[in-house]
């Protein structure tokens, strides 16, 4: 017996520790495996081409934000705030908004600017960009007859059009300004020049959604009450109840809701109104994709066994180690000593050779050298004379046997009938009568 290795102290410190160690990679990988702050035009981005503000805006609104790293968070009620890169695919961004035709409203901005963490400034944090030049995006497969370029401004900032019209504010960067130009393009947004820097496409289905709360924020109604005391109900122009199919507003400037632009206070609100018209009114919820921005996390197994159905399994096997930890904490005594693998001595070198002639299959093969060996025995205890062949001396064993009285079969015959022995109980029985014989002889 030896003593323990570790104290109970030591053993339950390497368990706590190897069990937050577990936890920790289970929450690496559940998040994705990697820091979502990477100075991407993206919600988790805090750079200037990030939309970090816009989020902490609407979570201070009340609003619930979620961000979105699997595809099947994009199928959530509620608005969808798409902010795809330059070189996404837009069969990709088509099949994201087709896909919510019928579940909720989507805003889509369009990037600009090409932004690199800003390593180089001391005084930068993490996520933190500097800009150098604009990328357009390519997105051929989603509205390709709607075209995005930079415009002249003819003015300063942007103006609100229809519901927003109120509104007046400047961009941060005048000379760089993106605007967008399409056939049923209708503004929300645009440039004192007339540029459109956010809209909807009239054409691109029925947007009632949208136009509904256009019209109620030029006009809002004054409440009626009917014969039997309760509200009217809202028509639309068909005269049929107001039913919601959901738009998609395109943001072609982002500076209008980036983290650049947001430090404005004017720009602020009005990024504040253009949520809500796409929306089409208070949202209670807002998604943010990540996933086009190549920080999607697919489940996996870590993640699943901590959700239902699976979570019932995982809570037993954690109480089935903790029973067992519990168990090797308070047994009696120190381990046992573990011994030599292959004992030392004889007998075991016998044992092993002998389980590998068993293991082999052979064991016919060593019939006739033990009977040799055994007439070798004999021939040096009873002093018998070298050099004679096997018939002689089995001869002179045989009579030296009657000599002594033993009355059993002869060596010789028992020496024979082990030599033609084949199968393995043979060889076993004459063998062992064999060795009685010899034993009986040199006793």
């Amino acid at each position: 017996m030896n003593g323990a290795t570790f104290g109970r102290g030591t053993t339950l410190g390497i368990v706590l520790i190897g069990a937050l160690a577990f936890f920790a990679v289970l929450y690496w990988v559940g998040t994705g495996g990697g820091a979502t702050n990477n100075g991407g035009g993206h919600v988790a981005g805090r750079g200037l081409n990030g939309y970090a503000g816009l989020a902490a805006m609407l979570e201070a609104d009340g609003v619930t934000v979620r961000r979105a790293r699997a595809k099947a968070a994009l199928k959530e009620q509620g608005l969808l705030v798409l902010t795809p890169p330059a070189d996404a695919k837009g069969s990709d961004i088509a099949e994201i908004i087709n896909a919510r035709r019928t579940i909720g409203p989507t805003l889509v901005v369009t990037p600009k600017w090409r932004a690199f963490p800003d390593f180089g400034n001391p005084a930068s944090r993490r996520g933190w960009t500097r800009i150098e030049g604009t990328q357009q995006p390519t997105w051929k497969g989603y509205h390709d007859d709607v075209a995005v370029g930079f415009v002249k401004a003819k003015g300063t900032g942007w103006t609100g059009s229809g519901a927003l019209d109120a509104l007046r504010g400047p961009l941060p960067d005048n000379r760089t300004v993106q605007a967008g130009e399409g056939p049923g393009l209708e503004a929300l947004i645009e440039t004192p020049g007339g540029s459109i820097l956010a809209g909807y496409l009239t054409r691109d289905g029925s947007n009632p959604a949208l136009e509904h709360w256009i019209r109620m924020e030029r006009s809002p109604p004054q409440p009626t009450m009917d014969s039997a005391g309760e509200d009217e109900t809202d028509e639309d122009d068909s005269g049929s109840p107001y039913t919601t199919s959901y738009p998609v507003v395109l943001v072609f400037e982002p500076d209008l809701l980036d983290n650049w632009g947001l430090a404005n206070r004017e720009t602020g609100l009005m990024a504040r109104r253009l949520i809500h018209a796409a929306a089409g009114g208070q949202p209670e919820s807002v998604t943010f994709d990540l996933t086009l921005n190549g920080l999607g996390a697919s489940r996996n197994l870590l993640t699943l066994a901590f959700e239902p159905p699976f979570l019932a399994a995982t809570l037993c096997l954690v109480m089935a180690m903790f029973a067992a930890g519990w168990r090797s904490f308070n047994r009696f005594g120190p381990p046992r000593a573990a011994g030599r693998e292959i004992p030392l001595g004889k007998t075991m070198l016998v044992r092993n050779t002998a389980g590998l002639i068993r293991r082999s299959g052979r064991l016919r093969l060593i019939a006739g050298p033990y009977a040799d060996a055994s007439r070798e025995r004999l021939v040096i205890a009873l002093g018998l004379p070298r050099g004679r062949t096997l018939a002689e001396t089995e001869a002179a064993i045989d009579r030296l046997q009657a000599r002594l009285g033993n009355t059993g079969p002869r060596y010789s015959e028992l020496a024979a009938r082990l030599r033609v022995a084949r199968r393995s109980t043979d060889v076993v029985l004459r063998a062992a009568a064999l060795q009685r014989l010899e034993r009986d002889l040199t006793a």
